[in-house]
């Protein structure tokens, strides 16, 4: 029994260990990406593999864009559609948080995360699209960590060069391109909205943005947008 339950302690403390490791390589990541621009992020590498699994020769569409060179109206409509309190909290928006647990707990099951930009980053850049509670924690402190070493600009930069805007098209430039023939820099403001209204599920999207929920979202993103408060 005592040889038994002394394998178990030191199974217990291997374990820590390998999750206590894996938490320093994150903040690593995390720290060199404070000037250090990404090239490339879980999710993409999923993309990839899920592209190449019919065309073996298939590629991102992706192209890293300053801050600068990203149409304001497109920051006004993203942090309007998917993070209003983005400039306010330090991570978590806990009214929605609440909103989501209350739906979680209606359907007995994780079906929403009432997600900010930042956690959202934070599952992209690490992560998979899994909904399970252990990821979830696992966001959260992914999410502390950028909160704690980024500023705003820099989450808001990286995010809107990185997030998925339909099938192998990653980013605000290639999104641009994409579907407007124009750069992340000359977006209109009509552009941006429908561009953010895409966010939520875009590979759906991009095929069916004549679809009333898409319509709606847009007119929603496009009443918002122009209060919306975005760094500088």
């Amino acid at each position: 029994m005592r040889t038994a339950w002394r394998w178990f302690g030191k199974g217990v403390a291997t374990a820590v260990t390998l999750v206590l490791l894996y938490q320093v390589w994150l903040f690593a990541h995390v720290l060199w990406w404070i000037d250090h621009n990404p090239a490339s992020t879980s999710f993409m590498e999923a993309g990839l593999a899920r592209q190449q699994e019919k065309d073996p020769d298939a590629e991102l569409r992706h192209k890293w864009v300053p801050y600068d060179h990203i149409s304001i109206h497109l920051k006004r409509a993203i942090v309007a559609a998917e993070d209003a309190k983005f400039l306010n909290h330090e991570g978590f928006d806990v009214e929605g948080i609440q909103t989501a647990v209350e739906k979680n707990l209606k359907k007995g099951r994780l079906v929403a995360g009432g997600s900010t930009i930042s956690q959202q980053l934070a599952k992209n850049l690490f992560l998979s699209g899994e909904r399970s509670f252990i990821r979830k924690g696992q966001e959260a402190v992914i999410t502390l960590m950028i909160e704690a070493t980024w500023s705003k600009r820099r989450i808001l930069e990286v995010y809107l060069n990185v997030i998925e805007w339909g099938n192998g098209i990653y980013g605000a430039e290639a999104a641009a391109r994409r579907y407007y023939k124009t750069s992340a820099a000359n977006l209109s403001r009509d552009q941006a909205a429908r561009l953010a209204a895409m966010v939520p599920n875009p590979r759906w999207y991009e095929n069916h943005r004549s679809s009333r929920a898409y319509q709606r979202r847009v007119a929603v993103i496009s009443r918002y947008m122009g209060s919306a408060q975005v760094p500088r």
